[in-house]
């Protein structure tokens, strides 16, 4: 409910980009991650199944090959790429309480992208990009790749040689997976496109007063 509070208060200070944004981590991320993913990942380690009853062996192997809960990673995710919006809307209510405090009419829209807070808006779009990205990189390296295999060998003591080791519902699993993969993918070129747009929109508007200045 916080995430969902955060992100309608977010929509009301973005461009249209920004909103398409806000309904593809809303939709395609958080209610994917809520109604499918985790009833999917909930039983993971009762389902994960290694061919030897050694004490100890099968978890061990489970740590191994999933050190991070894939559901918890997610949801760590979501959150982080999430919270960097908190600057806008702080920076928001900064304004509107400045104005409340002097009492007077101090910006023509508390809520208008200019100014200090357009540079509010930039850095919250780099800290986006640069976390969905990390995110990415980092669910990489930690599972050696975009994939959910069938069974992994593993030769991890307790277990006295080499075992097979067969994981639940895979292929249902990797479907879920690159879904997620590509809504980040997605999120990221949405701010890309975003900050280009605001840089360029606003590179146009400050040429175009100095020209005028330079008229006159």
């Amino acid at each position: 409910a916080g995430l969902r509070d955060l992100l309608s208060g977010v929509n009301k200070y973005s461009t249209g980009v920004g909103r398409i944004w806000v309904a593809v981590v809303f939709l395609f991320r958080l209610l994917v991650y809520v109604a499918a993913a985790e009833n999917i990942w909930k039983h993971e380690h009762d389902e994960f199944e290694c061919n030897i009853k050694q004490p100890g062996c099968e978890n061990v192997c489970f740590d191994h090959f999933f050190p991070v809960s894939h559901i918890r990673f997610w949801a760590l995710q979501l959150i982080m790429v999430s919270t960097p919006s908190l600057l806008v809307v702080f920076h928001v209510a900064y304004r509107e309480n400045r104005e409340k405090h002097h009492n007077q009419k101090l910006y023509k829209n508390p809520g208008k992208i200019d100014g200090g807070l357009l540079c509010t808006y930039l850095i919250s779009l780099i800290l986006k990009i640069g976390l969905e990205i990390f995110f990415l990189v980092l669910f990489y390296k930690l599972y050696n790749g975009f994939k959910i295999p069938r069974h992994v060998k593993c030769d991890i003591k307790p277990c006295p040689n080499t075992v097979d080791c067969y994981i639940s519902k895979p292929t249902e699993k990797m479907i879920f997976l690159y879904f997620l993969v590509a809504t980040s993918c997605l999120c990221i070129v949405l701010n890309l496109s975003e900050l280009s747009y605001l840089m360029f929109k606003y590179s146009i508007k400050c040429y175009l007063k100095r020209h005028v200045k330079n008229q006159q």
